[in-house]
């Protein structure tokens, strides 16, 4: 369990950090990353939805054992976004420094799934 506790933490801190500044540079990528953002509520849907997993992180770190049927979608969350980015990227639609962010969630999405077998299912005696 120690293990899982360890890993739902890191990913969770990793996610606040990563997302959090999303709220404050909304314009900036628009000027950066051409063309401007032109669904907001698309972009701030995407950042609060992150952030609130990252919460459900912290959540699961605190009781690996309890909260283990709740590491499935945790993998899931991981899996689909870094994915994504990568047939984005294939079609040539997301830049390659893309890529990198999207394989640290595939990264921590494997580690979930490692934490998932190594923690043992509370219905089990």
């Amino acid at each position: 369990m120690k293990f899982a506790r360890i890993v739902f933490w890191v990913s969770g801190i990793w996610g606040v950090l990563v997302l959090t500044p999303l709220y404050f540079i909304f314009n900036l990528i628009g000027r950066q990353d051409p063309p401007p953002i032109t669904h907001p509520g698309f972009y701030y849907g995407f950042a609060g939805v992150g952030l609130a997993w990252q919460f459900a992180f912290f959540v699961i770190a605190t009781n690996p054992q309890r909260f283990r049927p709740m590491m499935v979608p945790s993998i899931l969350e991981k899996l689909i976004w870094g994915v994504t980015v990568i047939v984005l990227h294939f079609q040539g639609r997301v830049r390659s420094g893309d890529v990198r962010l999207a394989s640290v969630d595939l990264f921590l999405g494997l580690l979930f799934l490692v934490a998932f077998f190594k923690t043992s299912d509370p219905a089990t005696p």
